[in-house]
């Protein structure tokens, strides 16, 4: 697989079941490791902000054959689960709300944000992983926050020359945000645009293990990438996303129970798909 672009063409079936999120609370990280030992998630990124960022990277530093990224965070969508950036407050004032914590929703973000303190933050969250020890193997972005303007994305994108690691581009996530830059993305770029993610009305309607389903068996030849969420409904998780239906507690036990099942390893095996990971992929 070593050849492998994210550009090539290919007739095989090549899936990524990545998880995000890591970092963001003993749960998930509990989930997130059973699925990579135990079940068929091989890719996952972490949250450099969060609590449990250390845990974490702990487990990716003493595990490096499983393959993991750093998951740039400028949003906290929780209710009562508050974090914020790992610059001080003096550094990046328009980051934060009046409390201190990252804003809620990308919106928020598009107002009051400016590029430059954006760009000093990802940078922190990177340097404060590599410092740890850490060797992502690629970046991407927790809720795509970094399309909230075209100025933002601008500055993700050059991450890439800056520290030699691939960032997730995809004109489908972009679109997902609510923006619509039609220049921010270009031919020259690298994207990944064969992405499945459950959405909140696969949850409520209670087929998202179908969801996921469908996706196995639907497969297009080319690279794929799964995102998924994977957790625990304990009272850590319900705590945190209180009131937060979307990506909830019981969300992410879907996710965790169905890639770690049974039934999601005869799919891939029943549909021929093959597994690769960002090291897989040389850009």
């Amino acid at each position: 697989m070593n050849s492998t672009k994210l550009n090539v063409k290919t007739n095989k079936k090549l899936l990524m079941i990545h998880a995000d999120d890591a970092g963001l609370s003993h749960s998930q990280n509990k989930a997130i490791i059973s699925c990579l030992k135990e079940g068929n998630v091989n890719s996952y990124s972490i949250m450099v902000p969060c609590k449990h960022f250390k845990e974490i990277a702990d487990f990716a530093k003493k595990n490096p054959k499983y393959d993991y990224g750093i998951h740039l965070t400028l949003t906290c969508e929780w209710e009562k689960h508050r974090f914020g950036p790992v610059l001080p407050l003096s550094e990046v004032p328009s980051l934060v709300d009046e409390n201190g914590h990252f804003f809620k929703k990308r919106e928020q973000l598009h107002k009051h944000a400016s590029s430059a303190e954006i760009e000093k933050e990802m940078k922190a969250q990177i340097d404060l992983a590599i410092q740890y020890g850490l060797q992502p193997s690629h970046i991407d972005s927790h809720m795509y926050s970094v399309a909230s303007s075209p100025a933002i994305f601008k500055v993700y994108k050059e991450l890439e020359n800056k520290y030699h690691i691939p960032v997730l581009i995809s004109k489908n996530l972009y679109k997902n945000t609510g923006y619509d830059f039609i220049n921010s993305i270009h031919e020259t770029d690298l994207t990944l645009e064969q992405i499945h993610m459950g959405t909140f009305k696969d949850f409520e309607s209670g087929k998202l293990w179908e969801f996921y389903e469908n996706a196995l068996q639907n497969l297009e030849e080319g690279i794929n990438l799964i995102l998924t969420h994977p957790a625990f409904d304990d009272d850590e998780m319900k705590s945190i996303t209180i009131n937060h239906p979307n990506f909830g507690s019981k969300w992410r036990k879907i996710d965790y129970d169905f890639f770690t099942s049974n039934r999601c390893k005869a799919l891939l095996k029943e549909n021929e798909i093959e597994l690769v990971d960002w090291r897989d992929l040389k850009i």
